[in-house]
């Protein structure tokens, strides 16, 4: 079948970054700068919308910008994996504005032309790593997310937000042209191409040394994936704001680092190459220790968003070592587990800045009591620990459900002996915070004597998000037509 030609995919790019500029135009202007954020997301989850029917029927939407190599352009293509991640990014783009209008403008903070700004631009860059045809077109797009998402980590602009920035930049920047940049040269070199094709450009006449040195080198040089040891960025961003924690976590930042490997390990090295040599082991077990090892650190962690934080890394080595199971069940599951653990995470991250917005409570120690103080807020938290734990009814339960089922296909137990002592662990670090706050004693009076529950424009996002983790397990079917939709496309067993 042949792709349909649409410009489409563009507008649905450059929708946020025409609304970039609008809020800079509009910065004096605080209604209409806002206004202008909700009708361009409105505009662009509409488009994504009108492209769905197509999408699950088994279409592509194609356009060809420019030739920007012999045989690689600057190139777009949407297909059920791609339209799945651009969702969910455009969804949560609305909530997370609320949720950075009603904590930015009672504190008056600076800056917020441009926090929103960049916060636009990394929507466009997140669409546009979801709809790259190739590899460098994926590429360009991820390193403009690094560049426009700088800001935002710094946005407080003090020592600590500049050394966490730093950090983030030197990170991200250097690993990907470090080692992603030096691969897709190889890959260019020993094939001619960069396009993302069902069954992988390399094939099995390529030396087991350089197959797995370019495995490696993606692995870690697309580090917002955060695999271990390379993972430090992501608590040292934690200096940002809240709905800035929650975009790099839940959505934009982390999740295209792991949407690029999954491009890579199913349209470059293919997923039959993957199974038939031992490529599928290696990416099994760097994965397999990060999602233990950061699921331990997240334990030890009194910081409330530094343990969000570790619980990041080690949930996106779900995602990562569902796709090194290298079976259907298991890529399900890990495209699955990019919405289902979107919504869990970011309501996680929203509540912990309500929190903190409403009585300055940084620390699982320090929220002893409080759930009666904050009902509301307390009750979202647990509903997006749930999700992320994978406990029904919420979504995280489908996909580790699928998770779960792609480790026993690929016969390896010991991955499905990974997958439950990590969900294990989820829970002994997440239920205990919902625990002491609604049933310890406090123990600060004057911090719990302060408390009450956030403005409405804090608290709205809450509901926003947290119902959809419950929507996600009851309305579950439309998600996996759109990935089996992909796996079918990509001929995964």
């Amino acid at each position: 079948m042949e792709p349909i030609q649409s410009i489409t995919p563009v507008w649905i790019i450059l929708t946020s970054t025409v609304a970039a500029l609008l809020i800079a135009f509009l910065g004096r202007w605080p209604n209409l700068r806002e206004l202008c954020i909700f009708a361009a997301a409105i505009i662009k989850l509409g488009l994504l919308l009108s492209l769905t029917p197509r999408v699950l029927d088994g279409d592509l939407y194609e356009f060809k910008v420019m030739e920007l190599l012999p045989n690689v352009s600057l190139a777009f293509r949407v297909d059920a994996l791609g339209l799945l991640f651009a969702l969910v990014s455009v969804s949560l783009w609305i909530p997370t504005t609320i949720f950075s209008m009603g904590l930015l403008r009672p504190l008056k903070s600076h800056a917020q032309t441009r926090f929103f700004f960049c916060f636009a631009i990394a929507i466009s860059s997140a669409v546009g790593v979801a709809f790259s045809a190739n590899l460098l077109t994926l590429f360009l797009f991820y390193e403009a997310l690094s560049l426009s998402t700088y800001p935002l980590v710094t946005h407080h602009q003090d020592d600590d937000a500049i050394k966490g920035g730093r950090k983030y930049l030197t990170y991200l920047l250097g690993m990907s042209i470090g080692l992603a940049l030096p691969a897709m040269i190889i890959v260019y070199q020993k094939t001619g191409s960069l396009d993302f094709t069902a069954g992988g450009l390399l094939d099995k006449g390529t030396t087991t040394t350089l197959l797995t040195a370019l495995l490696v080198m993606f692995l870690f040089g697309f580090s917002k994936a955060a695999l271990m040891p390379f993972h430090a960025w992501l608590p040292g961003a934690m200096v940002a704001p809240a709905p800035v924690s929650a975009l790099l976590h839940a959505v934009a930042v982390v999740k295209v680092g792991v949407f690029s490997i999954i491009r890579v390990l199913t349209g470059i090295f293919g997923v039959d190459l993957l199974s038939s040599t031992t490529l599928s082991t290696i990416v099994c077990i760097l994965a397999g220790i990060t999602l233990i090892v950061a699921s331990l650190i997240a334990l030890t962690q009194d910081n409330i968003k530094s343990r969000l934080a570790y619980s990041t890394i080690g949930q996106l080595s779900y995602i990562i070592l569902g796709v090194g199971l290298a079976t259907k069940s298991g890529i399900a599951g890990a495209a699955l587990h990019i919405p289902m653990h979107a919504f869990g995470k970011i309501t996680l991250f929203l509540c912990a800045g309500a929190i903190y917005q409403a009585c300055g409570a940084k620390c699982v120690s320090q929220i002893h009591g409080i759930g009666h103080k904050f009902p509301l807020t307390m009750t979202a938290f647990f509903i997006g620990s749930l999700c992320v734990i994978g406990l029904p009814p919420t979504g995280g339960f489908v996909s580790k459900w699928y998770l779960l089922n792609g480790s026993i296909d690929s016969g390896q137990y010991w991955a499905f002996a990974v997958f439950l002592t990590s969900s294990l662990l989820n829970a002994a670090y997440f239920l205990p915070i919902v625990y002491k706050a609604f049933f310890a004693t406090s123990t600060d009076q004057a911090l719990l004597k302060k408390a009450k529950e956030p403005p409405p424009l804090t608290v709205l996002p809450l509901f926003i998000t947290s119902a959809g983790c419950l929507l996600l397990f009851f309305f579950s079917g439309k998600l996996f037509q759109l990935v089996n939709t992909f796996t079918e496309m990509y001929a995964i067993q």
